[in-house]
């Protein structure tokens, strides 16, 4: 008999609420996930219903109120705050529906930030960036700053930013949201190509079902939990 494969992601009895007037507002219930190394699943729900609360936990942006987050063996809810910041850095890639690309950095600095937060040396940072934003195609603008490129390379830009650190883990926050159609399908194609070519572990939040259909699971967030869509 093979023995049964461990989840790269496990999530368990993962609950979150915040405080409103008046008492408190939860969104996610003890909701429970199971990821597969190298899957590429989508979760999709209505404006509100939690996704960026669930993907922000899940990456340690944000501290749960009960729960256990397991990432590639590290318990993410019970790492101190300190060594969060580094898993975090170092594990986990952000791709966020808003690039958050510091205006007054090159496309080439805001891609190779994570890397000199690490405190990798200049020098790999500026060629690991540089390489990164090739891959995504960008390789011939490294010096244009954000009001410089279209809201899509802007993205990609983004994209760039999120693998440097060459994390095992992506999360996407509705990363084409903010974007036309054409442009928004185009980039979850980019996606699709770097979650292969990088060997990644990746959940994308989305509204677009178009979209989330291109991946390997869909799964629906409703009342606070997850259930196949």
């Amino acid at each position: 008999m093979t023995a049964a494969r461990e989840p790269f992601l496990e999530v368990a009895r993962l609950s979150k609420s915040y405080a409103v007037a008046g008492g408190s507002l939860a969104v996610l219930k003890g909701l429970d996930l199971e990821v597969e190394a190298g899957e590429m699943v989508a979760v999709v729900g209505t404006s509100g219903v939690g996704k960026s609360t669930l993907m922000h936990a899940l990456g340690g942006l944000d501290r749960v109120d009960a729960g256990r987050i397991v990432v590639g063996g590290t318990e993410v809810t019970a790492l101190p705050d300190a060594e969060l910041v580094r898993f975090r850095n170092r594990h986990v890639g952000f791709v966020f529906q808003f690039h958050h690309l510091l205006p007054e950095f090159s496309a080439l600095e805001n891609a190779a930030m994570p890397m000199r937060i690490a405190g990798l040396p200049p020098d790999e940072a500026g060629a690991r960036a540089a390489a990164v934003l090739d891959e995504v195609g960008l390789g011939e603008r490294l010096d244009h700053r954000p009001g410089m490129l279209s809201g899509g390379e802007q993205q990609r830009v983004a994209v760039a930013r999120a693998l440097v650190m060459r994390p095992s883990l992506l999360l996407a926050d509705e990363p084409t949201g903010d974007l036309d159609e054409s442009t928004a399908v185009r980039l979850h194609e980019l996606l699709r190509e770097m979650h292969r070519v990088h060997d990644l572990t990746s959940l994308i939040a989305t509204h677009n079902l178009r979209l989330a259909a291109a991946c390997d699971r869909v799964l629906r967030l409703e009342e606070g939990r997850l259930r196949p869509a």
